[in-house]
């Protein structure tokens, strides 16, 4: 049986994401002893993929960096990332037991300078999950530019083991004998920070995604938009030509009971005007349609932004997506039912993006007992008492931060979490009084 080191610490948050971040630096201004896991190879979350934030259209980037920067510094933060908690268990009244691994990188992350030159060594090329698919990749790697930490890691499963990676590197950081380390950690309360899984697309087959070259997923286009994008335009996937008839199908997997989440991601009607109105700018010559049910601009200065992308020229049509298919060519031929006349259309368009909606990420469900751990109706985290706080979970100790409990957007994430972390204080706070 291996060597488990143990640790202790006050506070175990649990998901590196903007959520996470945020709930990490206020425990730890407090004073309190912070462990920040994150089961990818870098910490910033969905946030730090995107291009701009609505409805200030504010670099998503120049947001998240610095407060990442401020919890990579913060001396009462320790990041473990590649990290998965396996399960957190309750002793008493006031302590918490888990149980993490920290996978192996096959790097020496104390001595990797983040230089590439294992990069432009390693031969195999792979999809790179960071930008969807749409370029490649190399089996070793650094995630992406502002990646934190910035160092590279092997892709084993990949990885002809050529030995050409030891050769280039200049500081001799690559160690293929590294294995899995498992840890027992103490704390005195958890925050549960895991986000939100992007509804699969795949699940609607009538929008052909995944068949149809030149449909893509908000996220996708995200990517396109960002700073950090694989190409230098907008372009449609199937022939890489810039596309100028551009649709948006929103509630894709949102308010649909045939896929299972009735609810309204809250997000989708925004990101996707959001988008519009970039894509506005990188191709001033298309045209832009947003195919919707209803436009949902709940937030301060949604509406003005909805508006002000009526008068850019974007064209917004209420109807409802029958189905989406493929011509020759590669243009895409979307039928749908016009609400407000009250009849099919057919239209033609040679790029659709499907704004897919968010879902729950259940990995706490595999954290904690099962008669602990309770989810609402939606898959979501339960919510224990909202009159009194949003962040209290089914489990004492144990607070929820950002879309762990519901879809919401960056800034209700940013309150959410700082519930969450001010919760944390307080219990832990309270546990050294009584005991």
């Amino acid at each position: 049986m291996p060597n488990i080191e143990k640790k202790s610490f006050d506070a175990l948050v649990v998901g590196g994401g903007i959520a996470g971040v945020e709930s990490a630096i206020n425990i730890a201004n407090n004073g309190l002893k912070v462990l920040l896991v994150e089961k990818d190879l870098t910490i910033g979350g969905k946030m730090i993929m995107l291009s701009k934030v609505f409805p200030t259209l504010d670099c998503s980037a120049c947001i998240t960096t610095p407060k990442i920067s401020e919890v990579d510094r913060h001396p009462n933060v320790t990041i473990m990332t590649n990290t998965e908690v396996l399960h957190i268990d309750k002793q008493d009244k006031h302590y918490f037991k888990a149980q993490i691994k920290e996978k192996a990188r096959y790097v020496d992350v104390s001595n990797c300078t983040g230089c590439q030159l294992c990069e432009d060594a390693c031969p195999v090329v792979v999809p790179d999950q960071y930008q969807y698919g749409m370029v490649g990749r190399k089996a070793a790697y650094i995630p992406f530019n502002i990646a934190s930490p910035r160092v590279a890691s092997i892709d084993i499963e990949n990885c002809s083991l050529c030995g050409a990676c030891e050769k280039a590197c200049p500081t001799q950081c690559i160690d293929f004998t590294q294995e899995d380390k498992e840890y027992e950690i103490v704390v005195k309360s958890v925050v549960i920070a895991t986000g939100f899984n992007l509804f699969d697309p795949l699940k609607i087959p009538r929008y052909s995604y995944g068949s149809a070259k030149n449909v893509i997923t908000s996220m996708e286009m995200e990517r396109h938009l960002a700073p950090t994008r694989p190409y230098n335009h907008v372009l449609r996937p199937g022939d890489g030509k810039m596309p100028d008839n551009i649709a948006y199908v929103l509630c894709t997997g949102s308010r649909d009971m045939t896929v299972g989440n009735p609810i309204c991601s809250q997000i989708c009607c925004m990101y996707s005007i959001k988008q519009a109105q970039l894509l506005m700018g990188a191709l001033p010559m298309a045209d832009v349609t947003i195919y919707y049910i209803n436009i949902r601009s709940f937030g301060k200065g949604f509406e003005e932004f909805y508006e002000q992308a009526k008068g850019m020229g974007i064209n917004f049509v209420k109807g409802k997506i029958g189905q989406i298919d493929e011509l020759e060519n590669g243009d895409l031929k979307v039928r749908y039912e016009d609400i407000n006349q009250g009849k099919l259309v057919e239209s033609k368009h040679d790029l659709v993006v499907l704004s897919v909606g968010a879902m729950a990420n259940e990995d706490p469900k595999t954290m904690f007992k099962a008669d602990t751990w309770k989810q609402d109706e939606f898959a979501f985290a339960q919510q224990k008492d909202l009159f009194y706080t949003p962040s209290l979970s089914s489990i004492d100790g144990v607070f929820l931060a950002g879309t762990t409990s519901g879809p919401m957007d960056i800034p209700d994430t940013i309150l959410s979490s700082g519930a969450a972390s001010m919760e944390a204080i307080r219990y832990i706070k309270q546990a050294k009084v009584e005991i």
